[in-house]
């Protein structure tokens, strides 16, 4: 890789909510009738990386069956204007037919939509075929606030274990398309911080079980009480040993979330409570290329507009992070400020759908630019020369 990927996404977050109520980030935030102005806004920030994808539930029909309409002319055009996607294909949500993460075929039905859609859009190389499945089977088997709705560790283990599935025979079925694909995991890091001695038990499991979903990824064993974990929660050694046996990595890079909410305390009692920015992106992701060691994408950030100037203070810092990732020798190959335009319902982590407007874009959702915007095309023009990494040898090229 010759170049360092600065990028943005628009947000196409598309869980079922309480009550059967799917939110639907597109709908939410007028990209299905805004769609060219928000291109129009990638390209005025001068980027050329755009995290984006087709919803799931409304192209996937069944099996065998897509309705490409509207990725046809949305895919046409960022092709045509020289935007370079990296291709989302599953956030957060599956089709109503499909039902949701605990269905057990959801792994083979979604191998078969990521090779149509390979097929279809033979052009796109950069993939997520599924986005933050830590959190997604978390939000939505464990903590019960999306899809499922469901809130044990065995519900959550088997969301788990097919939204991983689902990833790696997707990788598996893209490659066949188009062998030299690259994947980009979008995952949260996270860290856990005991505030008391007597919460060091629960902190040290949190901050294993952070790993899961790239361990399983990445056919990296996991510890032994992860691993009596995972089996006793409904894990089979058949299905654990799959993971064991994935080849992909190599075509891989760690795409690393990170939020003012990524770090928590954990207190004795066991709840937790946010604690922004304790140790800070650059040692976190510190902590994940020394497990996983591939390189590694800052995928996602974001910071409400206060008028305070707070969120291009986060920016600023959030890049200063990756600067020092990459002068320790870190393959750092890219920055993402996610989204291109506000969001909504974010501020309940989307268990309701309100219609609240929050101001974490680059442009409102007038599409008029933001303080935050003004600042993120500053500092891509200024750094548009930097490479991925200062020392050490980076294997992909794109």
């Amino acid at each position: 890789m010759t170049g360092f990927m600065f990028a943005t996404g628009v947000e196409n977050s598309a869980p079922i909510l309480a009550g059967g109520k799917r939110l639907d980030e597109y709908e939410a935030c007028g990209h299905y009738a805004r769609w060219r102005e928000d291109f129009d806004c990638v390209q005025e920030l001068g980027l050329r990386f755009l995290r984006y994808g087709p919803q799931l539930f409304s192209t996937f029909l069944g099996e065998g069956r897509y309705d490409w309409s509207f990725a046809d002319e949305t895919f046409g055009e960022l092709r045509r204007r020289g935007i370079t996607p990296i291709a989302d294909l599953c956030h957060f949500g599956v089709p109503d037919w499909i039902g949701d993460f605990q269905n057990p075929d959801f792994p083979r039905l979604f191998e078969g939509y990521a090779r149509a859609f390979a097929e279809r859009y033979p052009w796109v190389q950069i993939f997520t075929p599924v986005n933050e499945m830590y959190i997604c089977a978390k939000f939505s088997a464990l903590t019960g606030w999306w899809n499922e709705q469901l809130t044990g560790d065995r519900s959550f283990v088997t969301a788990l274990k097919h939204m991983v599935r689902a990833n790696v025979l997707a990788m598996r079925a893209i490659l066949e398309v188009r062998p030299d694909a690259i994947f980009v995991q979008s995952e949260s890091s996270e860290h856990y911080h005991a505030v008391l001695p007597s919460a060091l038990e629960r902190q040290d499991f949190h901050n294993r079980h952070r790993f899961l979903s790239l361990d399983l990824n990445y056919g990296r064993q996991v510890d032994a009480g992860m691993y009596q974990y995972l089996l006793d929660n409904g894990m089979t050694r058949e299905e654990y040993d799959f993971f064991q046996h994935n080849t992909t990595k190599a075509r891989c890079i760690i795409g690393n979330d990170y939020y003012p909410v990524s770090e928590q305390w954990v207190l004795p009692d066991g709840s937790l409570e946010s604690a922004p920015d304790v140790l800070g992106y650059s040692e976190i992701t510190r902590q994940y290329f020394e497990r996983y060691r591939i390189p590694v994408m800052h995928t996602e950030t974001n910071f409400a507009e206060t008028g305070d100037g707070a969120a291009v203070r986060w920016l600023r810092k959030e890049f200063a992070n990756v600067l020092r990732v990459r002068e320790a020798g870190v393959p750092i190959v890219g920055f993402t400020w996610y989204s291109i335009t506000d969001q909504v319902d974010w501020d309940t982590m989307l268990r309701e759908a309100r219609g609240v407007v929050n101001p974490l874009g680059l442009f409102d959702l007038d599409r008029k630019i933001r303080p935050v915007g003004e600042a993120y095309r500053e500092l891509v023009a200024g750094w548009r020369e930097l490479t991925p990494v200062r020392t050490g040898v980076l294997t992909l090229s794109i």
